[in-house]
């Protein structure tokens, strides 16, 4: 009898165990969920699910045209842009949320592969106009009915409705993100000691150190 009430003791699943609550990730009643960030976080980490496979999709579609992923998205940037008027690099750089020296390197290895041209602006001789030539164009007049389908799929689950609010939602969530990571900078840079995790009490006995 005393036998068996110990084995039931032992095999209790969780026994032994101490439960600790995870701390909060984030204090805004928005985004909480009956005082939990549990679907805050599962928000967080689909958002990387889908950036890297986003990413894929566009490392795919630059493979075709034979360019690296960033080469083919600032292309197609420059000639859909040329359609609202002049581009140049603070164009692109603000379309597609770059620094405007990252844009400046690119822009210069798609113009040494004949993909773009860039001529003095006729208001200003000290910003560079750029164009995508033929030859570029002609290498996204070949990935586009592919680039079709595979947009339609993967943004097949929206309807219109859906597409304008996602949108206007990522763009807000670009802009916060930015007043984020000024803030993360000054904290790093203002905080002298960073917050040490708690120590742990070793159990065992510390060890007697042998005499020389």
């Amino acid at each position: 009898m005393a036998k068996t009430a110990a084995r039931a003791i032992t095999t209790k699943p969780g026994a032994g165990r101490i439960a600790h609550r995870t701390a909060l990730t984030t204090s805004r009643p928005e985004l909480l969920v009956d005082g939990s960030d549990q679907q805050f976080r599962k928000l967080v980490h689909s958002l990387f699910g889908f950036l890297a496979r986003h990413q894929t999709l566009r490392d795919g579609h630059a493979a075709v045209i034979g360019l690296p992923g960033i080469e083919y998205t600032t292309l197609i940037a420059i000639r859909h842009l040329a359609a609202q008027g002049d581009v140049h690099v603070k164009t692109v750089a603000d379309h597609l949320h770059l620094s405007g020296a990252f844009v400046t390197t690119v822009t210069n290895k798609l113009e040494s592969k004949g993909l773009i041209e860039k001529a003095a602006h006729q208001g200003d001789r000290r910003r560079l106009s750029l164009s995508v030539t033929s030859r570029g164009v002609e290498l996204l007049e070949r990935l586009a009915p592919t680039q079709m389908q595979i947009n339609d799929v993967e943004f097949g689950c929206l309807s219109a409705r859906e597409f304008e609010m996602l949108l206007d939602l990522v763009q807000r969530l670009v802009e916060s993100s930015d007043r984020a990571i000024a803030l993360q900078r000054y904290l790093a840079e203002t905080n002298v000691q960073p917050i040490a995790p708690p120590s742990r009490k070793s159990s065992s006995k510390p060890r007697k150190t042998s005499k020389a």
